[in-house]
């Protein structure tokens, strides 16, 4: 949805070809929220995440085991499996050190066709 605007009176945001009026908040029963759409004192804001302690506790665990010695010998193991010719971890591996590649493939890309552009227009 794009910014709100203003027609007359009227607040409005223009979204895939439809406007909504989006001047006062839509009633919806009892949601905690005054006349202008403000959550009132006292609301609780909802459930929250209900996965968030559990993951945190999965990630604190996961910080625990890995030590710095097994995390040498992770890198260890991919660094061979790369050099064995696998190609999935030779891209993991190029990935994770230099990143992905798009933006350099992106910038060729587009002189190549610029290029090409130009010869077709020298014809």
């Amino acid at each position: 949805m794009g910014p709100p605007h203003s027609i007359g009176t009227l607040k409005v945001c223009w979204m895939v070809g439809i406007l909504y009026d989006v001047s006062s908040p839509s009633p919806n029963g009892s949601n905690g929220r005054d006349a202008s759409g403000r959550f009132v004192r006292g609301n609780s804001g909802g459930p929250g995440n209900p996965h968030a302690a559990k993951v945190g506790k999965l990630r604190s665990a996961l910080l625990k085991a890995v030590t710095q010695k097994r995390m040498a010998a992770v890198v260890a193991a991919l660094v061979r499996e790369a050099e064995a010719g696998n190609v999935t971890a030779i891209r993991e591996l190029l990935d994770r050190v230099l990143g992905k590649p798009v933006e350099a493939d992106l910038i060729e890309r587009i002189e190549q066709l610029e290029q090409r552009l130009a010869e077709v227009g020298e014809r």
